[in-house]
């Protein structure tokens, strides 16, 4: 049990290289797969999402300031555009690891690259490129901090 005020410093993975990169541990859960026992495929986005925010989170950038406006108006962060490849599938219980790193940042984007592992071997690559709009869904330049956080990785 953890005490009341503490926090779990794993929960939401960790950085390597320097904060270069994140990963993130998940476990396949039968509610991750379809009927034939393989991961469902749409699975993996919601996958890939948390190890956006939670590198996000690590970071020092968090979606819940970010949408109070703190630093500027509120603001969230959109998927814009997606490649994504499935390579092998996953099962249930696996462990896997989701591994994301920044590719490129512009004063408007971000392009991440994130992978899903088993074991060391790649079994999902997506490129994922987000924008930062706000509430009223107008597109925005990243603030410094996010820019200062992510512009060295």
């Amino acid at each position: 049990m953890t005490a009341p005020g503490t926090t779990w410093p794993d929960l939401a993975g960790r950085l390597v290289e320097g904060g270069a990169r994140h990963l993130l541990p998940v476990r396949v859960y039968f509610e991750d797969t379809d009927f034939s026992g393989l991961v469902y495929h749409a699975t993996y986005l919601r996958w890939i999402e948390r190890g956006r925010s939670d590198f996000l989170r690590l970071k020092g950038v968090h979606h819940s300031a970010l949408i109070a406006g703190e630093g500027g108006l509120p603001a969230a962060f959109v998927v814009r555009r997606m490649s994504l490849d499935y390579l092998k599938p996953a099962r249930i219980d696996d462990v896997l690891e989701i591994e994301t790193r920044v590719a490129k940042v512009t004063k408007a984007t971000m392009e991440l690259i994130q992978t899903v592992r088993k074991d060391g071997a790649d079994l999902f690559r997506a490129s994922v490129l987000v924008v930062l709009v706000s509430t009223q869904g107008k597109p925005r330049r990243l603030p410094a901090a996010i820019l200062e956080a992510f512009g060295d990785t």
